[in-house]
């Protein structure tokens, strides 16, 4: 069997450097016209495409998700099936600077290099198209993605993300996004301000009671928030104010006790002001990554051998959806450098270098690897074996 799953392996390899031409293009494509979360209608039609063209049964749109899709291709052997997440949602303002562009087309060059020898090996593979990584109303699509019970019956899961180092999957924080709305009573501010009810002073007050928290929380917890809205003009009691925070924490339990915690102070800025509150969830809650070295490891020996510096994972202190996977699939979210080593997302220099010919390059040595673990997890029984049994351990 060795023998053959080294010739699997070259065939592979081949395919993803056959379409090089055809994978650079769609990732430049998707750069240069980003499109926010759950808006991303150009992106996810030249994905779908390439899929289509490779033989996958694509299912366009999930519930509430329009740019969602779920692309599949079957043997007509049993076998695993092997997910494949990918991403391709800009930042408002910043267009592809957290490098969107190339974790779609990476997953989707993997997917179709590995369907290519599922008839050989047996199994299945999928496409999972998640709208919306950063967030925003209605965002992180891979929690609809559990809640709706569409992953559950894959066998393991997986990504890259470009980064400034190549390193492993990192721990992530779970985070809950919620808008706090205060409503008040307007008023005049010189002639009648006994009449009205300031909203605005409901928000100021959430403010100074998740302020007084912060020296009571673990090092883990990140609470962070804006003022939305706070009134019109100064001269007119405000009636209605709305703040959005990001509470994060170091796993989804935890981010759950903190959450309870700013919605008391919330109810009781209300109560201090004589304002009503209503707080609302504007998107999925992100949960914590659940790690698993044993998947990391295999992904870490075909990304080597591909010529990359592996660096050990930093401390993760941000958050992705894919941590929501991650609680039910053995799911890893490992990085690939596309830069300067002091490269940091979220920066028009990292909107650069997600274009860039290194970027490219990370484009074609991460669809390999993804590709390469994915054929392992087919025909290596125990290793899949084991990378299930520490995801049991974990969760």
């Amino acid at each position: 069997m060795a023998i053959a799953v080294e010739s699997l392996e070259r065939r592979i390899i081949k395919s993803i450097e056959e379409n090089r031409q055809a994978y650079v293009a769609t990732s430049h494509a998707i750069h240069e016209r980003p499109e926010i979360g759950n808006e991303e209608y150009f992106a996810t039609a030249q994905l779908q495409r390439l899929l289509e063209e490779a033989g996958f049964d694509v299912q366009a749109g999930i519930p509430e998700h329009d740019t969602a899709f779920i692309a599949r291709k079957k043997s007509a052997l049993d076998g695993p099936k092997i997910g494949y997440l990918a991403e391709y949602d800009a930042l408002p303002g910043l267009g592809h600077a957290c490098g969107h562009n190339l974790i779609g087309t990476t997953s989707v060059a993997a997917a179709i290099a590995l369907a290519e020898v599922i008839d050989e090996v047996g199994g299945e593979v999928v496409v999972l198209g998640t709208p919306a990584e950063e967030g925003g109303p209605n965002g992180s699509a891979k929690g609809t993605f559990v809640r709706h019970g569409l992953v559950q019956d894959l066998d393991a899961a997986m990504m890259v993300h470009p980064q400034a180092e190549t390193s492993g999957t990192s721990p992530s924080l779970a985070v809950d996004p919620i808008d706090f709305e205060f409503f008040g009573v307007s008023a005049h501010a010189a002639a009648n301000p006994e009449a009205g009810i300031n909203a605005l002073d409901g928000v100021i007050q959430l403010y100074n009671g998740v302020n007084a928290m912060r020296q009571h929380v673990t090092d883990d917890v990140r609470i962070h928030g804006v003022i939305l809205d706070g009134g019109e003009a100064p001269n007119v009691v405000p009636d209605y104010a709305r703040a959005r925070f990001y509470i994060r924490a170091k796993t989804r339990e935890s981010c759950n006790d903190i959450t309870a915690v700013v919605k008391q102070i919330a109810e009781g800025a209300a109560l201090q002001t004589g304002a009503t509150m209503k707080a609302t969830h504007i998107q999925n809650g992100v949960d914590h990554l659940v790690l698993n070295e044993a998947f990391d490891e295999l992904f870490k020996k075909h990304i080597v051998d591909l010529g990359e510096e592996y660096k050990h994972s930093k401390i993760g202190i941000g958050s992705t959806d894919a941590g929501n996977i991650s609680r039910v699939v053995p799911t890893i979210h490992p990085y690939i450098k596309i830069g300067d080593s002091n490269l940091v997302p979220h920066t028009d220099a990292f909107r650069e270098a997600a274009k860039s010919e290194v970027g490219d390059k990370a484009l074609m040595k991460g669809a390999k690897a993804l590709a390469l673990t994915g054929l392992d997890l087919l025909t290596k029984p125990m290793i899949l074996r084991v990378i299930q049994e520490e995801f049991k351990s974990n969760v």
